[in-house]
């Protein structure tokens, strides 16, 4: 199903809650990578899977929803990976694990009263916040 109407624009009622609490441009990215992922690998979890990537790129998940990131690029080791089809690599959530360092995530963790921050590494620290955040 089409995410975006005749004019372009998202289809609010279509969109995940996340991204309904997000800004335009995060939602016009989904919806306009899911349209065009749809047309090529059909409706599904692939469709849905190329979309968040694309958001991931420029925005980062942030509690309920999505803000920009400062840098593009990819956020975390499975976006850069060419075998990301066969689950190689690790998401993190929607947490930008490769454009924050370990202290700022570790601030991030104690924001959100993640406890046993201090002794995690950088990847415990991103999917604790991505737990939390859920």
């Amino acid at each position: 199903m089409p995410k975006t109407t005749k004019s372009g624009q998202p289809k609010k009622e279509e969109l995940p809650g996340t991204l309904k609490r997000s800004p335009a441009k995060a939602q016009r990215t989904f919806t306009k990578a899911h349209d065009s992922a749809v047309e090529t690998y059909g409706e599904g979890e692939r469709a849905h899977r190329v979309a968040y990537g694309a958001v991931k790129h420029s925005f980062e998940k942030t509690g309920d929803h999505w803000e920009p990131k400062d840098h593009k690029g990819p956020s975390d080791p499975r976006s850069k990976n060419p075998r990301a089809r066969e689950n190689k690599g690790e998401t993190f959530g929607g947490v930008d694990y490769e454009g924050h360092s370990k202290k700022e995530l570790y601030q991030r963790a104690a924001d959100l009263g993640v406890p046993g921050r201090s002794k995690m590494s950088k990847q415990e620290l991103a999917r604790a916040i991505a737990r939390k955040q859920d």
